[in-house]
């Protein structure tokens, strides 16, 4: 567990038993209160791949099926249009590269041809 990420564990260690040093305490117990972590802790959902608590999906899961019910019951739902979106998939979506409306432009005058170009479209 130190080698995959010490600063987690300490964080662990510190939040769950108090210990500040860890290396003051023999190897062996540190072992076993390692071990003894909770499972939504930050080292053992490092360890496990997790990046999300259990319970969060398990409250956005919730939260989805009842804005999908709410939704089912009003015009839009009966057209089948405006559906909620999913906060589980927000959740787990990897896809953190997709296209945004934010620009960059590194002077002033860089900002203005786009912005002349912006004006021009009409948008």
């Amino acid at each position: 567990m130190i080698a995959l990420d010490e600063d987690a564990l300490i964080c662990d260690l510190a939040e769950t038993y108090g210990i500040l040093s860890y290396r003051s305490l023999p190897a062996d117990l540190v072992a076993k209160l390692s071990v003894g972590l909770r499972a939504d802790s930050r080292i053992k959902m490092k360890l496990n791949k997790i990046e999300v608590p259990v319970q969060t999906l398990l409250l956005a899961g919730i939260l989805d099926k009842l804005a999908f019910l709410a939704w089912a019951k009003t015009t839009d739902g009966s057209n089948n249009i405006n559906r909620p979106f999913s906060i589980v998939k927000k959740i787990l979506d990897k896809e953190t590269d997709k296209e945004t409306d934010i620009v960059a432009f590194t002077s002033g005058e860089e900002f203005d041809e786009a912005r002349k170009v912006f004006i021009k479209r009409g948008r």
